[in-house]
């Protein structure tokens, strides 16, 4: 079936806040464009570059906000016609902004997030876990010990100690919804991991704590478990609340900036009755 389509008006110069990635900051003022109707569906939107004169950026930045309104599903790319503005559809977008309002309080919202999917993810692995699964957390958290041996950030094996932990709630769901706000933990764990490893007692702290959530899904103690999990994030938090000035000043902003500029990664959702 054809589809007929307007050319897009001459949009303004936009004005663009100075916060975020420049592909976040081109991304919103379109965004703003498309739901205030400037773009009604239909229109196909300028060319990327006219958007990339108008903004001042380059194709490469145009492109990459293009890509992020298509995941989102208010535009496509038709053959012939550009990028067009699709029509409002009953599926939405669900997305995390993080907006902080500085370094601490990005880990910490992070963090708060974490607590509840990671606490009950605990309690269903010690319910459910099986043998593989549970070999598979023992080595996850043998790579984390490796890897401090070896003075490297241990961030990935981290991460991959709880992705261990999702996959064995034999829920699915778990290690999607944890892969999807993967890139926020990767970027929190980051900068708790580099706070703690300034204290030999907070690396130790870190190591026990792990070691507990592995014994209680081991022990399938579901409690345990809970206790456990919730015990490494609100311990975590409380270091990071512990870090001094001379931290945030200098490393602990630096690895912090990746999860403050982070960009919007989209799931589709079908809406609710």
């Amino acid at each position: 079936m054809a589809h007929s389509t307007q050319s897009a008006t001459t949009f303004d110069p936009p004005k663009i806040a100075n916060v975020g990635t420049l592909a976040d900051r081109v991304t919103a003022v379109l965004l703003e464009k498309i739901k205030g109707g400037e773009f009604p569906a239909g229109t196909r939107l300028p060319t990327e570059q006219v958007i990339g004169e108008r903004f001042g950026v380059s194709r490469t930045v145009v492109r990459e906000a293009i890509s992020r309104l298509k995941s989102d599903g208010l535009v496509e790319i038709r053959q012939g016609s550009g990028t067009v503005v699709r029509e409002p559809n009953r599926t939405t977008a669900f997305r995390l902004d993080l907006d902080p309002k500085d370094s601490i309080d990005a880990v910490l919202r992070v963090n708060e997030l974490r607590r509840g999917i990671e606490a009950e993810a605990a309690v269903l692995a010690a319910q459910r876990r099986t043998r593989a699964q549970l070999a598979d957390i023992k080595l996850a958290l043998a790579a984390i010990d490796k890897a401090t041996k070896e003075k490297r950030d241990g961030v990935d094996e981290d991460l991959a100690f709880h992705m261990a932990v999702s996959r064995a709630t034999g829920n699915p769901l778990y290690p999607s919804l944890l892969e999807f706000i993967s890139q926020f933990i990767h970027a929190a764990i980051r900068v708790t991991r580099t706070n703690e490893a300034r204290r030999e007692d907070f690396s130790t702290q870190v190591r026990s704590e792990h070691r507990a959530i592995f014994d209680a899904i081991s022990a399938q103690d579901e409690e345990a478990a809970r206790r456990a999990a919730l015990t490494h994030i609100d311990n975590a938090g409380k270091r990071i609340q512990e870090a001094d000035a001379t931290f945030w000043e200098g490393v602990g902003t630096a690895v912090a900036q990746p999860l403050i500029n982070q960009g919007r990664k989209v799931a589709k959702r079908a809406p609710q009755d």
